[in-house]
Parts: C-alpha cells; sequence; structure tokens
C-alpha cells in the first residue's frame, strides 16, 4: 500500500511539474505579445519608461484662442463630427479627409451652411499623412475604421499634433503602449473619444458617487450590448471582392471584447481608475461563436470554418483596492439595447438599464441633504420619481448645466456626443487637462487583447499592465478640470469673436471652391 501511494504521489507531483513547466514557459498572443506566468497568473511585463519621458498625468498645452481641426475618417461617425463642431465657438475646420474624396466633399455642405470657409480636402490611402504635416491644424480628430486609428494618431502626434481618437483607439498591447509613449514624449494631448462618459445618467451618477451618496462603490458593471443586423452591411468595404466589411471580419479574425469603451469608461471614472486605484487582474470568457459564423456564410457564400471571436463575452476585473468591475460585449444576438450601467455601493445603487433608477434608504436620501417625499422609503426598490427628480436635481453635473440644453438641439447620440466635443475645445482654450488622458485610453482599450489571452488560457487570470508606470496612486480621485469664472469668461470672448471673423467674406471662397470642383467632375467624366 505504501508503494502504491508513493507512485501514486510520483504520478501527481510529475503532473503538478509539468504543469508549472508548460506555466513557466508562457507564450504568445494573438499580436504577437510575449507573456509568462507567475503562481498561477498571466503577466504580461511593462516595458520600462524610455529616457528623457516624463508621466502626462494632468497634461496641460497652452491656451488656443481658436482650435484648428483637421477631420480624418468621414463615413459613419465623422460627418457628425463636421457638423458639430461647426457649433462650437473658437474652432476652424481647417482640413477633410477620407479614404474616399467624395466622402470628405460632402462634408463640405456642413461649413457652408455655418458659413466658415471651405476645408482643405485630403484622400486616399495615405492622405493622412499630408493632413498632418500642415503647420495650422491643432488637433486631428480621427473617426476612421478601427484598424486605421492607430497609424493616424501615430502620424499626428510624430507630426506635433494633438489627437482625439474614435473607440477603440487602439486594438492591442502594442498600439497602447506606442501612444503613452508618443504622448509622454511629444507632450501632446491623445484623448479617447469615449460618448458614454457624458450621458446624463452617468454625469449625474458620477456626480452623485464622488459626493459620497452610494457611499463607497464596490462593485460596478458596463457594457455594449447592441444587435448590429441592420448595420453589418454598411461598414466599409475595401473594393467590391470585399464582402465582409472591416467591422465583421475583425470580429472573425479576433477573440475578445473589440468593443469594450463604451460599457468601461464611465465606470472608470467612478472607480477612480489610475488616480488612487488601478485594474489589477481580469478573466475573461466567451460564448461559442454561433450568429458571427452565420453573418460570414450569409455576406460571403463560403463555409466559415472559424468564427474567433463569441457571441457574447464577459470579463471580470479586480482592483488593487478591492473594487469588481464586470464588462459585457454582444452585437450579434437579438436584444434590447443595454450598456449595462450599474453602480453598487455600501450605502446605495444606480442602474440605468433596462430600468433607469436610484435605491436609497429614507435616512441616506437625508444625509445626501434631499429631503424624500415620505420617510418610508425603502431601499430594496427604486426611489419615486418625484424623489429621483430631487436627487437629480441637487446633484446635476455642472457639465451638463453648462451644455445640456444646446446638446439636445446639436445632437449627437442624444447631445452626449456634443458636450464630448464641446468639454474638448473647452479644455483646450482654457489650457486645462482633458476629461480622458492617454493612460484611460490605454487602460479601457487594453482589455480585448488582455480578454483574447485569458480566454486561449482557459480563462486564466491576467494581470492588468500599469500604462501609467508607477503613477496611478499620485492623484486622489477623478475629477474634471474648470477655468476660473473669469478665465472661462475670457476664453469665451476670444472664441466668440474669433468665429465671428471665420464666418466674415467666404463667398469668394465658394466661389472658387465651386468652380474647382465642377472643373474636377467634368475632367472625371471624360476619363470614365
Amino acid at each position: 500500500m505504501k508503494n502504491w501511494k508513493s507512485v501514486l504521489l510520483g504520478v501527481v507531483m510529475g503532473a503538478s511539474t509539468l504543469t508549472l513547466a508548460a506555466q513557466d514557459d508562457g507564450g504568445v498572443s494573438e499580436f504577437g505579445t510575449p507573456y509568462h506566468w507567475e503562481k498561477g497568473t498571466i503577466v504580461v511585463e511593462s516595458p520600462e519608461r524610455p529616457a528623457g519621458q516624463e508621466s502626462v498625468l494632468g497634461l496641460t498645452v497652452p491656451k488656443m484662442g481658436v482650435v484648428r481641426v483637421g477631420f480624418v475618417g468621414l463615413g459613419m461617425r465623422g460627418p457628425g463630427a463636421v457638423e458639430r463642431f461647426t457649433h462650437i465657438p473658437g474652432t476652424q475646420i481647417v482640413a477633410l479627409c477620407d479614404y474616399e474624396r467624395s466622402r470628405a466633399e460632402a462634408c463640405q455642405s456642413y461649413l457652408r451652411k455655418a458659413n466658415f470657409a471651405p476645408a482643405a480636402i485630403y484622400s486616399g490611402e495615405k492622405g493622412y499623412e499630408e493632413l498632418c504635416k500642415r503647420p495650422d491644424i491643432d488637433l486631428v480628430y480621427i473617426a476612421a475604421d478601427w484598424l486605421h486609428h492607430f497609424p493616424i494618431a501615430k502620424c499626428a502626434l510624430e507630426n506635433g499634433k494633438n489627437v482625439a481618437i474614435e473607440v477603440p483607439s487602439a486594438m492591442n498591447l502594442k498600439e497602447c503602449w506606442a501612444l503613452v509613449n508618443l504622448s509622454e514624449k511629444t507632450r501632446k494631448h491623445c484623448m479617447i473619444l469615449e460618448n458614454c462618459c457624458y450621458d446624463w445618467f452617468e454625469m449625474n451618477s458620477l456626480n452623485m458617487a464622488q459626493h459620497g451618496v452610494f457611499g463607497e462603490v464596490l462593485r460596478v458593471q458596463g457594457a455594449y450590448i447592441h444587435n448590429l443586423d441592420d448595420f453589418w452591411p454598411y461598414y466599409w468595404k475595401t473594393d467590391a471582392n470585399d464582402k465582409l466589411g472591416w467591422r465583421l471580419r475583425y470580429n472573425m479574425n479576433h477573440r475578445g471584447d473589440a468593443y469594450p469603451t463604451h460599457g468601461l469608461g464611465p465606470v472608470a471614472q467612478v472607480l477612480n481608475i489610475h488616480r488612487g486605484d488601478r485594474m489589477k487582474t481580469l478573466v475573461a470568457m466567451d460564448t461559442k461563436s454561433v450568429h458571427g459564423k452565420e453573418l460570414v456564410e450569409k455576406y460571403s457564400g463560403e463555409k466559415c470554418e472559424n468564427f474567433r471571436n463569441g457571441d457574447h463575452t464577459t470579463t471580470m476585473i479586480r482592483t488593487e483596492n478591492g473594487k469588481v468591475i464586470e464588462i459585457q460585449h454582444n452585437v450579434m444576438t437579438p436584444q434590447p439595447y443595454n450598456r449595462l450601467y450599474q453602480l453598487t455601493g455600501t450605502r446605495g445603487f444606480a442602474n440605468k438599464y433596462p430600468i433607469e433608477g436610484y435605491a436609497l434608504d429614507a435616512s441616506q436620501m437625508k444625509d445626501a441633504g434631499v429631503q424624500p417625499q415620505v420617510d418610508n422609503l425603502n431601499s430594496h426598490s427604486f426611489l419615486s420619481v418625484k424623489d429621483r427628480q430631487a436627487l437629480e436635481t441637487k446633484y446635476q453635473h455642472p457639465i451638463l448645466k453648462k451644455y445640456g440644453e444646446m446638446a439636445k438641439e446639436v445632437g449627437g447620440h442624444g447631445g452626449m456626443d456634443f458636450i464630448m466635443d464641446a468639454r474638448l475645445v473647452y479644455c483646450l482654450q482654457n489650457g486645462l487637462p482633458l476629461d480622458m488622458d492617454v493612460y484611460d485610453l490605454a487602460e479601457w482599450c487594453a482589455l480585448a487583447e488582455l480578454g483574447s489571452i485569458s480566454m486561449d488560457n482557459n480563462c486564466a487570470s491576467v494581470a492588468f499592465p500599469d500604462f501609467t508606470r508607477g503613477h496611478w496612486n499620485d492623484v486622489k480621485g477623478y475629477r474634471h478640470a474648470y477655468a476660473t469664472p473669469e478665465a472661462e469668461a475670457e476664453a469665451l470672448r476670444i472664441a466668440q469673436e474669433a468665429t465671428a471673423r471665420l464666418k466674415q467674406g467666404n463667398e469668394k471662397a465658394w466661389a472658387k471652391y465651386d468652380k474647382a470642383l465642377a472643373k474636377a467632375k467634368k475632367q472625371q467624366a471624360k476619363e470614365k
């Protein structure tokens, strides 16, 4: 019996040794990122900060009386951004760029309607490179397809431009680190255009959380759950042979939460990520692909043997301070749109989907400075409409007070796009840190590759890189930056006067533009 026990123990120990040895060997992600195992957790090394670079926490650049903008990518999201900027005082749209020249030309209509001069037009595969070289551009606004976000941003930063990039702004860890390094090296802003951070419920809930209404927030949820069946045919295609479009092809070729920032961004701000806390480890898992394969077969007419991304992806994250984040992604199955925004605190609760509401007891309402309509409130259920309205009135976010009404008029996903753009311009005109920095960009976008590493290793725990390289605890609490009332008023005066000048005497410029455009179209017709 003793001998058998010894043999059995030897077998078990041998198997354990083999497992550990396999883990120690590590591996390489689908994007070429090497990793290794430490005590059962996968670790991706954070590179040392190159010599001469410094942290860009709280980065500011000199005040801009007029923010001169070049737009790159004018397909689905870009045109709306161009139109919104015509409503923001102190902005000048200098250049428009798209792979297809006709789409860039079409956006001139927004400038004409607003009485601005026509913008310079760039097109083709490398048109953005010439745009980025212009000395009269302060900000490059990028709304191209996902795979072009990084090369355009890289080019813009290398040419000394501030950049704002649509989501997801980087598709893998290599791109995340490159943007961090470029922002630190050039001392230029690199902002992720996460519009969901500016939605009404999220902003008011953030303000409540910062005032302690929910106590200590312990657990949060976010998601992007949006059936895209009606949209797949309209994503840009390279040519007539491209049957899938860039977005469906990306999901076919890559595993993981490819679109995490709508859900992660707002809750990360509530948890003060890299402003007193950091995402430490994650575990991710996905369902098998059913509808993804069906879509490929539908549009290509060929059998799909392998669709990398599951129909539904779930990522669990634990922070350094013991908080938990749950993020979900599903663009495949039929269900109502849902970003799953939810905050669970020690003294209260906030939930946006599918039902908006707050749960607080009467004593907590009073402590928050709001007198409830009745004293028998029960935190087991949502507040009444009246009590919720009273709470939201007291804690209406200052940014909503400033931009909310105009945002509803201008639009853009209910107005949150306009608030995002207006805040970006406000910070540049007042020389303030932006609401979202390059570390936010890297942390939120890194979920895609880190999640795929977890899934490809049987849903193993993966350590989160520290993109701040040790500075995540330097700032205590996430806060929006504001100028003094006097400075803000002066910046607005300069902006309004500049806009008035920019709208004067553009008739000749448009006549010249129209003549040149007509000539070009005539020449194209001859060549056909």
